[in-house]
């Protein structure tokens, strides 16, 4: 299972990566597309949306089911991956590099801190 090491990460197997300029890129974890299996339709809000933490940014919908995309951390959506539209299995494919979902202006970078680890996000797992 891939979890490297320079992302955070959330409960619900959301990565982020903090970009250094006020922006990071939103996407889910290797684990989660795998529990997903064969994605076939990503839905994310417009650009603009703003959201708080834990709020639903979109949906994930595979072929047995669907699941929502909860914000990490505060803030306003300011690029949606276009690639994702005509190809959502980019995400099973390579869902820590050209399957990203969102870059997003961060409201508090604090909260980023305080999001798990590598390390703890693989506890989780198991």
């Amino acid at each position: 299972m891939n979890v490297p090491a320079d992302l955070k990460y959330t409960r619900e197997h959301e990565w982020i990566k903090d970009n250094g300029d006020g922006t990071a890129t939103i996407g889910i974890t290797d684990f989660a597309q795998g529990e997903l299996g064969d994605i076939v339709f990503v839905e994310i809000e417009d650009e603009g949306f703003e959201f708080s933490a834990d709020d639903t940014f979109g949906t994930v919908e595979a072929v047995k089911t669907v699941s929502e995309l909860f914000a990490p951390v505060d803030g306003e959506i300011l690029e949606i991956n276009e690639e994702l539209e005509d190809n959502p299995e980019i995400v099973n494919e390579d869902p820590f590099g050209n399957g990203w979902m969102v870059k997003i202006k961060v409201s508090d970078p604090s909260q980023v801190e305080g999001l798990l680890s590598a390390d703890d996000y693989k506890e989780i797992i198991g």
